[in-house]
Formats: structure tokens, sequence, C-alpha cells
């Protein structure tokens, strides 16, 4: 029987950065492209990059991009004869897999038989341990109440990980460090497995304590051929969810790698795997690595893969799809350079990474030698809370891992997002960081190194920012004026300082500003328990989004954006928003809490914890909102009685809708 799949449109079945990215290679194939969007993503990036789009739905995940067979009537709306379900979504979904293939449809991937075993953590690690790939200790069993799974955690011994058996990304994932804590996690993680991927059953391992994080790529096709291509080094993670991937690991050498490659060639030929698939492990201080799980699909970061391999892996997966041979033999495998990618999050990391939703105003990619940005975005798109916060991948290479650090470093500076806060100034400090750069960051750095950096915490705002954000302001308004430009900076009488106030976060600046042709001097008055601060500045040259001028004898530039009152500044890789409140009417702010818990994003709340009636304290969570695959409790800022209830279960709520009201206790009035 032949093994050649004749196909010629391929339907991408997904959305983002890697829509876009599938489609690039697709036409370059050949290949007829075609994208499903739903009602929120209507003039999405992908939509405009694909030959043909077929709205699937509206805007929740459940209503499109989740629903299987919205995606088989696009593809037979379009005549597609294929499908790549990318990542995330669909991509590891064993029901989608066989219904593509009853409906002769090629699904570009792994057989469902394959997506089924390694799609479950218990399943998997009971085939693992079978093919003799090595395991972390645990419970992988059926029986999962609550009595069986707290003595088998005893027997594992803490600290023990609990692990959403289905799960990925972080979900469904709990650390217990004591067993007074094991009752309340088992029920957390089982409520949030059963949320995020409608399966509750857990697995439990022995936690490895900083361990590095280091996957295999691998790869297969339907001749029974099978390759690793060198591993990732994915360490640096925050809740579980990667920040950083470099290729090859600093921490690996050739005969663990050669050991590792073999064990994961062996992992996929145990399930008779096909096309891309990648191989997790953890990997201990000695040396010794564990199975942690197969993903079934393209990684995220599989660019770092193909800088250094010198592959494009979305081809591989279509010509393997196809019946193609691999194209490389294992010996034919080479390992070139080094690679770090990051990942863009629309999330303010000084707020507990909180996700951001809103407009993107402007986006521009940075570019240059050995940098890569992979992106699904486009100025003016918005950011809706229905899908994962990540925007865009950014990528750099070189011929030494310092030098593709220094040039990621670069292109996170250089690449600019207005309009909602990103992590860029946390991704930069991050790879700045010696434990990066030397190499020795395990899972634990975020936690145990970084969590108190000043990137990840409420700071005053940047005294530079400040001024330069009341000197756009000042140039604004006069160049705006009908006045000739040659009488521009021009008055009759003495110079009188221009007085601004601005927000910036919860900080109010009363700033005043002297202009003397192109020399500017910014007054900020810190108060009476502070000294006042002077910023003198020379203006050098002003085009539409970007401001040159010289501070302290240096000359540099920002990046800047003006949209109404709200003026954003960008400085290397931190961002500053400004409200101008100059011209607003006073308003007094009460200092104690309001009693009224509102809407923290877009979302659906999951849960509400309090009845009307109820005494709550403050910072007792009150309701659970889902927004952008991650659970955000919301708190109450009172001591007090719940006055009244304003959402269930279920609903869909807006930003800063009125969700709970609270009666605050005496003591708390001012």
């Amino acid at each position: 029987m032949s093994l050649k799949c004749t196909f010629s449109k391929v339907l991408i079945a997904n959305r983002g950065e890697i829509a876009v990215r599938i489609i690039r290679t697709a036409k370059s194939l050949g290949f007829k492209t075609v994208a499903v969007y739903s009602e929120a993503d209507a003039h999405a990036a992908h939509v405009m990059a694909a030959d043909e789009a077929v709205c699937i739905g509206a805007a929740p995940v459940g209503e499109s991009y989740l629903v299987p067979h919205k995606i088989i009537d696009a593809a037979k709306l379009t005549n597609a004869d294929a499908i790549h379900p990318g990542y995330g979504f669909l991509s590891e979904n064993a029901d989608f897999a066989r219904i593509c293939e009853k409906q002769s449809i090629e699904f570009i991937g792994p057989s469902a038989e394959a997506i089924s075993l390694m799609g479950s953590k218990r399943l998997s690690k009971i085939a693992m341990l079978e093919a003799d790939v090595p395991c972390v200790p645990g419970y992988e069993g059926e029986a999962q109440d609550e009595s069986t799974l707290i003595n088998e955690a005893k027997r594992i011994g803490f600290p023990v990980m609990i692990k959403a058996s289905a799960g990925g990304g972080g979900r469904g994932m709990r650390l217990v460090k004591e067993e007074s804590e094991l009752s309340e996690l088992i029920k957390t993680a089982r409520s949030e497995a059963e949320n995020a991927f409608g399966n509750g059953e857990l697995i439990l391992e022995k936690a490895v304590i900083r361990p590095r994080h280091i996957e295999i790529q691998v790869f297969a096709d339907k001749h029974g051929n099978v390759v690793h291509l060198g591993e990732r080094d994915c360490s640096i993670q925050r809740r579980h969810q990667k920040v950083v991937e470099e290729a090859p690991s600093p921490f690996v050498d050739e005969d663990l790698r050669q050991r590792m490659g073999s064990a994961a060639c062996q992992a996929a030929k145990a399930c008779s795997y096909v096309g891309a698939g990648t191989v997790e492990f953890l990997v201990d201080s000695d040396k010794n690595f564990y199975f942690l799980e197969m993903n079934t699909r393209l990684q995220v970061e599989h660019p770092v893969t193909e800088l250094v391999t010198g592959t494009d892996l979305v081809a591989w997966q279509l010509n393997v799809a196809s019946g193609e041979p691999l194209p490389l033999k294992q010996e034919e495998v080479t390992i070139s350079g080094h690679a770090v990618e990051v990942r863009l999050y629309a999330e303010d990391p000084r707020q507990n990474f909180m996700p951001q939703t809103g407009l993107i105003k402007h986006w521009k990619a940075a570019e240059g030698e050995g940098i890569r940005i992979d992106s699904g975005i486009t100025s003016e798109q918005s950011i809706t809370p229905h899908y994962d916060p990540m925007l865009a991948k950014i990528i750099a290479y070189g011929n030494s891992r310092e030098e593709a650090r220094r040039r990621l470093v670069r292109a996170i500076e250089e690449s600019t997002l207005f309009g909602l806060s990103v992590n860029s100034e946390f991704l930069a400090n991050v790879i700045q960081h010696d434990s990066f750069i030397n190499g020795q960051a395990t899972t634990a750095f975020i936690e145990e190194e970084f969590s108190q950096h000043a990137s990840m915490s409420v700071t005053a705002p940047n005294e530079l920012a400040t001024a330069l954000t009341a000197i756009l302001l000042y140039k604004n308004k006069h160049e705006s004026s009908n006045y000739s430009a040659a009488l521009s900076g021009w008055q009759n009488s003495n110079p009188t300082p221009w007085p601004y106030e601005l927000r910036c976060g919860d900080f109010v600046m009363e700033v005043a500003l002297n202009a003397e042709g192109s020399k500017f001097s910014v007054i900020e008055d810190k108060g009476p328990d502070d000294e006042t601060v002077i910023v003198d500045l020379t203006l050098v040259e002003q085009t539409k989004n970007e401001l040159t001028f010289i501070h302290k004898g240096v000359r540099q530039r920002c990046e800047y954006l003006i949209d109404n009152e709200q003026v954003y500044i960008r400085l290397g890789a931190s961002y500053h928003q400004y409200l101008d409140l100059t011209h607003e009417e006073a308003v007094s702010e009460d200092a104690a809490g309001s009693g009224k818990i509102i809407a923290s994003m877009d979302g659906a709340i999951i849960d509400v914890l309090a009845e009307v009636g109820d005494k709550v304290v403050k910072g007792q969570s009150l309701v659970m909102l889902e927004a952008m695959k991650m659970e955000h409790p919301l708190k109450s800022d009172v001591n007090g009685t719940v006055e009244s209830i304003h959402v269930k279960a279920n609903d869909q709520v807006k930003v800063r809708q009125l969700l709970v009201t609270i009666k605050a206790d005496e003591e708390n009035e001012i």
C-alpha cells in the first residue's frame, strides 16, 4: 500500500502567531491555505495572511476554535483536504484526529492513538515505564478518590507535585510542600483541570527540586524512521509556564544529549509516532533525567531548534504528512550556533502577571542580523480575554550563546507595543541576570532569584519618562496651534512655567515645564518630605513616533505615542504610560476600600464564593474570574457584610463591571 497522501489545500485550525507561521511555510511549498476565525478575530493577521478564511463562530473558544464540526465544515466548504492544528486548541485532541480520518482529511500530526496515549500523563507514564524510559517516582493509578491520593502522596514523600493528567501549560499543577496543604491543593488542582481540560484526573510525582526542564525535539515519518534534533532548555518558568527557551542547553554535554535523544526516540517508537513531537524531561544536578510528558504537536519554542539545525519544522510536518521520508538521517543532524527565544505576553509582571486586554495602538517588530520575530498581531487589533495572552515570540540567533543573548536583548528593546502592558522589561532583565548569563538558571530561578526584582514590583514613575511626557504634551499642544511655526516658543514676557498634572499607574505627579527653544527643564514637586527633582533635556529631533534628546550629556532616543490624553513612552525595554489630568476637574478619593468588587478584566465567572449577608474580611476571595486561560481571585477590600451580588457562575463580564457590593464595618469608615 502506498504511503503517499496527496493534498493541496491546508486549513490551519488555529489563530495568532502560529497560524501566521504555518501559513507562511505552507504557501512557500505551494499549498493553498485556509484560515478559520472567530468573530473577535475577523481582522486578525492570520486571516489576512491566508488565501481564504471562514468564520466559525463567536469569540469564546467553546463556540469557535474548540468545536470540531465547525472546523470540519470549514474544510468542506473550502475543499481543504488537510488540516494543520498548530498548538493548543484541538492539536492534541484524539477525537478530532479521528474525525479528520473518517472525513478523509489529512490530519497533520500523529495518529489518534498516539495522541490519546501521550495526552494522558497517567497512561503515558505507564507506557514509558514499560519502554524503559526513566520516569519520576510517583502515582499514576486509576483510583482518583481523595483518600487514595493522600495515602499515595505520603508513600511518595513530600514535597510532591500534583498534576492534571490531561493538562499542560501549568494548569492543574500544584506543588505540595507538606501534608497539611495536600487536601486543599488536590481540590483546587482537580477543579482547575476540569475547567481547563474537562478532565479532573490527577497524577502524583515526587517533586524534583531545582531541576532543569529540558526537552528533545523528535520527528518520525510514515516509514518507521525516527530522529531527534537536539534539545531545548526551558528551565526559566513562572507558574510552570515557559518564559525563556534556548538551544542547545548550556547544561547538556554531548553524552547527555545522546542519552536523552535516544530515550526520546525510544518514547516515540513506543507509540508508533508520526510527525513532530517533543519529549520533555526533568534533569537533576547530577544529570539524571526523568520523563515528564510528550507533547504530540509542534511546540511554541520550535524556532530555536530550527535556527540551530537549519531546518523548517513546519515544512517537515507537511512533507511527512504527504508520505515523504524524513529529509535527514540521525547522523546528518547537526547543531550550529545558539538560539534563544522569549514570549511577549499581554500581562503586567508588576501585578502578579495579570493578563491585559485592550487595543494595540502601535506595534513595530525589531529587525536586524540574527533576529526573528514570530507574531500574529497588528496595530489597531483588540486583545480580548478569550485567548492566551501570548502576542509574539522574539528570537535571536548567534554563533555563540553570548552573541545570541546580546542580540535578543536588543530585539526586545527595539520591539515596540503601545496600548496595553507587556512583559518586555521583565524579559530583558531575566536574560541579563547573572544566573542566565552563566547558564545556571533552573526551574526555581524566578521564585528564588528573581521574585524581588524591580521589574516585578510597583515602583515610583521613572523621572526621565515623566519629564519626556511633559515635553511631548507641550510640543503637541504648541505644534497643533495655528500660529506660525517661526513663532513657536516665543513669548512677549519672561517665560512662565507650564504646569502639568500626570497620572502614571496609582501615582499622580505635579510638574512644571520651562521651555527655551530646544532646551527644557522639568521640575517635579515631590512634596514636603522629598527633594524637588529637576530634569534638564535638550531636544534634538522629533519625528512621528521617535524623540531624540540629550540628557546628562548623552544623546539618546525614545519611542512614543500620544493618543488624546494618553502618552506612551518606551525607554529601552521599559514602558511608561501617562494620563494627562491637567484639565480634569479635581476629585477626592476615599483612602479606605470602596466595598465594591469590580471585574479586573473581561472574562467569565467561574465561581461566587460568598452569599448575601455573609460576613467577610479584607483580602478574602469572593469571586473567581477566568480570563486568558487563567483563574483570578477577586478579593474584598474591606471588612464587612455582603450587601448584593450581581453575577453568578458562567456569566460573562466586562472589565470594571460591578460584581459584589459590601457594606463596610464602621471601623473601616473614615
